[in-house]
């Protein structure tokens, strides 16, 4: 008997998901969730014993996995998709005909309309994005092997292994049942036969003859011969049309059928299979060919004028049999008999009821394509919910509804989906000071794009890939072209990185922020000099300044848009009432994740494109039920959703291996306080202490102390609170951890002081949800190498927190794709070595460098004088530390150490 999964062990409250990698791997991860019920117990019992399986041996997980017969509403999305497969090839192995004499050689063949399928009906789950052939293609080998160390440790037959681990399914037998069409002027215009598999094989290969020679190679072995027609007796149970043929004695020769036992025939063809016959059917019968279906055609023409509000052709056909009806056809096709009938040279299905639902929703259609045209926004809704857009009720009509684009529009979105074909024709201008990467270029031209379009874009490039230069090479664009006003909102952490990004890469871009912490005397957007062109705030100035709503804006942008994934609050809902011509949404993280968070958005971005929250709710409440839902909902979003990866093969050649950056967190108020403080008392020493040792040591005890301000107030002041709002980087740090973890990451978080590492890891295992490790110079020798194991195992471990004396040298980690200085060392030579734990031989992905820097303060200053340095020399800074900034007179290190 197959092991299946122990359910004994230790209940965890979270279910289990499935995250996918770059290479084409996966691996099972947790995802919070309260234990609410026994059956949720019972539920997690289960989850806890696949994932221990799945640790021990993951190809028994596969196949344990697919012979599970416990689903329930939490089941993650993603563990039901694994499923879907595996259920797929337990059933390939079912119907399977060699599979009892091939056993353990045996090959299930992949279908190549499966893998269609499951990639384009996939749900949006962690590391979607990766999905492809080969990921299907490497899980279809897994169930293979899994299957057969199974197979290879159990003694019976296969049909007795089904018995033992899946009772609900019947294998097949070695009955066939064949109908084709007739030949013309045929009495009966279809043909049926019964053949078998004989026992008797030729040169290895089995042979298939007509079911009457089985009465003459069983001859009077009863036994076998009822063996044989087991599943036949079985489909008999209910089918009287087989029941008769069995009784008549006909099952065993060669016979004609009229249409309507042929309709019957095909009909009852699951019934068949599903009790072990394999059937051998027309080809237009399973296919959608033969299916009748109302075609919506959108776009067809240019609109005369491009824009939100342009209005597109619409048109509408009725299909049957993969050739064009007309509405009098299908009224005249009423008063045929219903089951089979032949008509333009095709055998295609009468069925009353479906032919009057198909023309009621032709002539709503119809009426709907009366008006002046609809919109780009309403013509993609057709494609997510088109029944309720045409009114039709899909619990209660059968025809299938069919959207397509016309030829105009169908160009436009195949631009937005593939950016590489947009004409690039947006010149950043002779002042823009960064050389854009072609794909950063081709974002650019994208943008404008929908600019024009009037439609609103979410940039969702990678973390590294440049979303800030590619939006500010737009806005550069814009200002040459037209006297426009951009209003660009992030969260406060975030305003130094972009006016550092503004000065270096658009210096003719003026802008005002609209922040206290920059201006303490706020204007409003009528009092601002003409060429401002560019307004910066945050999230929580928006409720505090009016003028920021009632203004209507050429461009609204905002930053780390996952700020408005939750639709309920305060926040969200100014956002989306801000008025503004063209939206832009920029994030690093996976929007698709959580389909909630996907509809805010939007919501935002193309206001009822996703219907309303109450609208969307009822779609998704469907896709389990049919996972072409995930293939509308995906075909609708593409379009709006720029989202280049590091690991897409366009992008990793126009890539260094190793992105480093500078990432600007502000001062609180509490740090601002101490930070000022400090700096008085500085002067004061100064002024009292002569040059000499003595006087190198208050200097160098004096940036230990701008420091730790700087990281935190309370690792000053030796208290071990650490509230996130105390401190800029704190906050800057979940916002990238945050990512990280949305992509189930790793990252190496490098600090000098042994004293905050445990702060910061208090601090981010909520953030990831997993346990993180801490490495620092009492850290014992003897447990160095099991930190290092655990960090790159298989298991997900999100961070490492280390000590940059402890962990700057000597260790492979690897596993890790991110790595934050989270204060800096000021020695080039040494923060690299640091860096080095991740970029080094054995590394697979591109590498990203964080450099915290406090704006304003010393940590910005010197980081300037290293790079300027580095620039003109390309020497490294002197190893000795700090020494060099003991050299400075009194005036210099003040003008240094002071807030600007």
């Amino acid at each position: 008997m197959l092991q299946q999964p122990n359910l004994a062990g230790s209940v965890n409250q979270r279910k289990l998901i499935v995250v996918l990698l770059p290479d084409q791997q996966y691996e099972l991860d947790w995802e919070g969730g309260d234990l609410q019920t026994e059956a949720d117990t019972a539920e997690l019992l289960l989850h806890n014993s696949l994932y221990k399986l799945y640790r021990q041996h993951p190809d028994d997980f596969l196949l344990a996995l697919s012979l599970t017969q416990q689903l329930s509403d939490q089941w993650s999305e993603s563990l039901r998709f694994l499923r879907r497969i595996g259920a797929a090839f337990i059933k390939g192995v079912a119907r399977y005909p060699e599979m009892e004499r091939l056993r353990l050689d045996a090959t299930i063949p992949l279908e190549d309309e499966d893998v269609e399928r499951w990639l384009t009906g996939a749900p949006f789950f962690v590391g979607g994005e990766y999905l492809n052939r080969g990921f299907i293609e490497e899980i279809w080998n897994g169930l293979h092997r899994g299957l057969a160390s199974s197979l290879n440790q159990y003694s019976g037959t296969v049909s007795q292994w089904f018995a033992t681990n899946c009772p609900d399914v019947q294998p097949t037998g070695r009955v066939y049942f064949h109908m084709v069409e007739s030949k013309e002027g045929s009495e009966y215009p279809f043909s049926f036969l019964s053949t078998y598999a004989s026992e008797k094989q030729a040169e290895g290969k089995t042979r298939h003859l007509p079911l009457k020679q089985a009465l003459v190679e069983y001859g009077e072995n009863s036994g076998k011969l009822l063996e044989l027609l087991s599943t036949v007796h079985h489909a008999a149970e209910s089918s009287s049309l087989i029941r008769e043929l069995v009784d008549s004695g006909d099952l065993f020769y060669p016979i004609g059928l009229t249409t309507e036992e042929a309709y019957t025939f095909l009909r009852e063809v699951i019934q068949y299979e599903e009790a072990g016959i394999m059937c051998r059917i027309p080809k237009w019968w399973r296919s959608k060919s033969n299916s009748l279906k109302l075609n919506v055609s959108v776009g067809d023409r240019e609109p005369s004028r491009l824009n939100r509000e342009a209005l597109l052709s619409f048109q509408a056909e009725l299909w049957l049999g993969g050739d064009v009806f007309t509405a009098d056809e299908l009224r005249q096709l009423l008063a045929e008999q219903e089951g089979l009938a032949l008509i333009k040279g095709k055998w295609v299905e009468v069925n009353h009821k479906r032919l009057q639902q198909a023309l009621d929703a032709y002539e709503q259609a119809s009426k709907a394509a009366g008006g002046s045209g609809i919109s780009i926004v309403e013509a993609m809704q057709l494609h997510l919910q088109s029944e309720r857009a045409l009114q039709v009720d899909p619990d209660k009509v059968e025809v299938e509804v069919e959207v397509t684009n016309g030829e105009w529009l169908e160009s436009v979105m195949s631009e937005l989906r593939q950016p590489e074909r947009i004409e690039a024709l947006v010149s950043t201008g002779d002042d823009f000071r960064a050389d854009l990467r072609a794909y950063q270029t081709r974002g650019v031209s994208w943008l404008h794009l929908m600019k024009t379009l009037g439609l609103g874009a979410c940039l969702a490039d990678d973390m590294g890939l440049g979303k800030t230069v590619q939006i500010i090479a737009l806005l550069n664009h814009i200002r040459m072209q037209n006297k426009e006003r951009a209003l660009l909102v992030v969260p406060a952490s975030l305003i130094g990185n972009w006016m550092s990004e503004l000065d270096k890469f658009a210096p003719s871009l003026h802008y005002y922020v609209c922040h206290p912490s920059v201006n303490k005397n706020i204007q409003e957007a009528d009092a601002l000099a003409e060429d401002i062109g560019l307004v910066i705030t945050t999230y929580g100035m928006l409720a505090k300044y009016e003028w920021l709503q009632q203004h209507h804006w050429d461009s609204l942008i905002l930053d780390e848009a996952q700020a408005i994934k939750n639709p309920g609050t305060k926040q969200t809902k100014l956002v989306k009432q801000m008025n503004a011509s063209f939206k832009v949404a920029m994030t690093g993280t996976p929007i698709e994740n959580r389909l909630g968070d996907l509809w805010s958005l939007f919501d935002f971005l193309n206001k009822g494109l996703l219907g309303t929250a109450k609208e969307f709710t009822s779609f998704t409440r469907k896709l389990r039920e049919s996972v072409e839902g995930y293939m509308r909902l995906r075909q609708v979003v593409s379009p709006f959703i720029l989202r280049r990866l590091k690991t897409d093969r366009t992008i990793i050649t126009d890539l260094p291996d190793k992105i480093e950056m500078k990432t600007y967190a502000t001062l609180t108020r509490k740090q601002v306080v101490l930070y000022n403080k400090l700096v008085k008392e500085l002067q004061a020493k100064l002024e009292s202490t002569e040059d000499g040792i003595g006087r190198k040591g208050l200097v160098l005890a004096a940036l230990m102390k701008f420091k730790q301000i700087c990281n935190h107030p309370d690792q000053y002041l030796g208290q071990q609170v650490y509230a996130e709002q105390d401190s800029g980087k704190y906050a800057r740090l979940r916002e990238i951890c945050e990512t990280i973890y949305e992509k189930r990451e790793r990252v190496l978080i490098f600090t000098q002081f042994k004293e905050i590492t445990e702060s910061l890891r208090a601090f981010l295992e909520p953030i990831f949800q997993h346990k993180g490790l801490v490495l620092h110079g009492e850290t014992q020798v003897s447990k160095r190498k099991e930190l290092v194991d655990a960090f790159q195992s298989k298991e997900y471990v999100p961070f490492m927190v280390l000590s940059i004396k402890a962990g700057g040298v000597g260790l492979n980690l690897t596993a890790a794709n991110h790595v934050i200085h989270f204060d800096r060392w000021w020695n080039p030579a040494v923060e690299n070595q640091a860096t080095d734990r991740a970029f080094r031989i054995g590394q697979q992905k591109n590498v990203i460098v964080h450099k915290f820097i406090t704006q304003g303060t010393v940590e910005e200053k010197i980081d300037q004088i290293i790079t300027d340095k580095l620039r003109l020399s390309n020497e490294i800074v002197p190893d000795i530390q700090e020494n060099w900034i003991t050299e400075m007179d009194n005036g210099q290190l003040l003008d240094l150490m002071r807030l600007s």
